[in-house]
């Protein structure tokens, strides 16, 4: 009698409908985001709940085949996607997006891996809270992709990553049993801490199925500024003063080079810029008051009034509309657009020390002009949590494909600059297929030796993910 083939079984396991083995159909989930790599695999799998996700656990562990876990498929360094081996499935969480429980008394949130960002938003808000994790893809990207790569966004200062959203976990691990360790505690000492284990290990470990995630008060008011700045350092001086006279009510605090909001409106010129570009670098600050609008705003003039006689600022303009607001946040959002517009470019997703920011830029900036004269930088950032995307354009006249063959050059200049500065090559999106050679590196034995411990004593066949994270 023949024996059913791993993918009747998986088909038996959770329907044939959720088994897709058509290439053409397959494409979307073994494509990257940025669309510049397509891997191949041996089926995209769709379970329903997380009894099936431990099913085809076991199953692929049993024919020994690995898995990519997905959720949105966002991310930005090939990590939910396979190779071209064509030797894994892709396990896609999206079928998993249910909310399970909204305790307003704890002001906490359980939700599947495969809920959309805006959709837990929107949960939230009908509870009169808030989810305060807000990333530019925030329409399609899932919970459980932002835990597994720990991501940021713009809130970080206040709120703190994805890390610090959450409370707990359910784990599917690579033996295929459930972990349940969904607390809904802020204080829990009984072991070693596993969901910060599983966070940020990028499906490598185990896939996280559930999470229970931490809601805040809505805040009354909301008031968005945008300022003018000789110099990051400047920048800094801002920042310090903003917290110190605003404190946890500052929530976003965003430094863009001038070159980068350049690039926005001339891409997209229906943005309008509150400030004239003759300054060469910007913030764009937020507060979330638990007051009013009007308490909002005399922080903001106080804050405002005393940065321009301190000289710390040249130039700042208040939002004085929900609609003024969004154009300054829009600035900021679309950058990513537009040098895709604009062309091909070398991106870097880097964190180095809050103070050291401003020494980080002007000593990069001159190596690589130094060694790419005439190359353009697209510099924008977190500033209040130290993370920078310090992305590098092809000076005026050089193609693109020219350009990019000294891609290689130009990340060891850029990562040996990250690490003089006690900095770290990835700050948000993780490392993926595209990093984790080069994070090695920079990494020391017995960092490199504690990890790989780590992967090897809890995904032993090395199933879970692999060619990421860990080379």
């Amino acid at each position: 009698m023949t024996q059913p083939t791993f993918i009747e079984l998986c088909k038996k396991l959770i329907g044939s409908d959720h088994v897709i083995t058509d290439p053409a159909k397959m494409l979307p989930f073994v494509t990257d985001y940025r669309k510049r790599f397509t891997g191949k695999a041996l089926a995209a799998v769709f379970p329903g709940h997380t009894r099936q996700v431990a099913d085809v656990v076991k199953l692929c562990k049993l024919h020994k085949v690995p898995i990519v876990p997905q959720s949105g498929n966002t991310g930005l360094v090939l990590g939910s996607v396979p190779d071209e081996s064509g030797k894994a499935i892709v396990l896609s969480l999206k079928r998993m997006n249910r909310i399970r429980e909204i305790d307003a008394n704890n002001n906490t949130m359980t939700v599947e891996a495969g809920c959309i960002l805006d959709h837990v938003h929107t949960a939230a808000g009908q509870a009169n809270l808030m989810f305060p994790l807000t990333l530019a893809s925030s329409g399609s990207c899932m919970i459980g992709g932002n835990l597994g790569a720990n991501a940021g966004g713009t809130s970080v200062l206040r709120y703190g990553t994805a890390r610090d959203l959450c409370l707990g976990l359910e784990v599917v691990t690579a033996d295929g049993d459930v972990w349940n360790g969904l607390y809904k505690l802020r204080k829990n000492n009984t072991g070693y801490d596993l969901r910060d284990l599983f966070i940020g290990s990028e499906g490598t470990l185990g896939i996280i199925t559930a999470a229970v995630l931490k809601l805040f008060p809505r805040p009354k008011a909301q008031q968005t500024a945008f300022a003018a700045v000789k110099s990051p350092e400047d920048a800094l001086k801002l920042l310090s003063l903003a917290q110190r006279f605003c404190g946890d009510s500052l929530t976003a605090f965003e430094l863009i080079s001038r070159y980068s909001l350049e690039l926005v409106t001339r891409h997209f010129p229906e943005i309008l810029s509150p400030l004239p570009f003759t300054y060469p670098w910007y913030v764009l600050l937020e507060l979330s008051d638990a007051e009013s609008d009007e308490h909002a705003a005399r922080q903001f003039e106080k804050l405002l009034e005393h940065a321009i006689e301190e000289g710390v600022i040249s130039d700042a303009a208040i939002a004085q509309t929900l609609g003024q607001s969004r154009t300054m946040w829009q600035l900021r959002e679309n950058i990513s657009a537009a040098q895709s517009k604009e062309g091909k470019n070398i991106k870097h997703d880097i964190a180095v020390p809050t103070s050291l920011f401003g020494e980080f830029i002007e000593t990069a900036d001159r190596l690589l002009e130094q060694y790419f004269p005439g190359c353009r930088m697209v510099t924008f950032g977190h500033l209040g949590d130290g993370s920078l995307h310090y992305n590098v354009a092809a000076p005026k006249g050089v193609s693109d494909e020219s350009f990019l063959t000294h891609q290689a050059e130009i990340n060891r200049i850029v990562y040996d600059c990250v690490n003089q500065f006690k900095g770290v090559i990835s700050a948000e999106h993780g490392l993926g297929a595209l990093k984790h050679v080069e994070n090695a590196s920079y990494k020391s034995g017995s960092e490199n030796r504690l990890m790989k411990t780590l992967k090897k004593a809890l995904d032993p066949d090395n199933l879970m993910n692999p060619g990421k994270v860990l080379p």
